[in-house]
């Protein structure tokens, strides 16, 4: 299971991404239309900075913006920022590696065996479905750009 954070800093690139490029967004804006409590926002807001992937801008029509485009910003980069590993067992982690304390062989763990199985699927879709991917194949339209809005 995801964690809040991780949910509203998935909507909240979502909307930033929908946006016409180079229109910013606010973040009372993002808060609002998508229920999200706008201090944790900021807080997210901050993080998405941080990782390289927002830019904020200042002024009369400041507001956030997408650093990278949408294409390049995988659910599972998204999700590694604010959750950690995917792995469901530290064993089983690419980037965070480490031996199950109780384990006695590895190799023939049938814990790990089948847990692995899931991982490695549910690890490959996060890594190919990018935000660019949610957004032409979403319904919803409240991460419409005003232009893509039916009237």
């Amino acid at each position: 299971m995801i964690s809040n954070k991780a949910k509203y800093a998935l909507r909240a690139l979502l909307a930033v991404a929908a946006r016409p490029e180079g229109e910013a967004l606010t973040s009372t804006e993002i808060a609002r239309t998508h229920a999200i409590p706008h201090k944790f926002l900021e807080q997210i807001l901050l993080d998405l900075k941080k990782s390289g992937i927002l830019e904020s801008r200042r002024g009369k029509a400041g507001g956030y913006v997408m650093l990278r485009p949408a294409d390049t910003i995988s659910f599972g980069e998204v999700l590694r920022i604010f959750d950690g590993p995917l792995a469901p067992l530290p064993c089983l982690s690419r980037n965070a590696y480490r031996r199950c304390e109780d384990c006695e062989n590895e190799a023939r763990c049938l814990i790990r065996r089948e847990l692995a199985r899931s991982y490695e699927a549910s690890r490959q879709v996060l890594e190919s479905r990018t935000i660019a991917d949610a957004l032409r194949d979403g319904q919803d339209p409240a991460f419409a750009a005003p232009e893509r809005r039916a009237g």
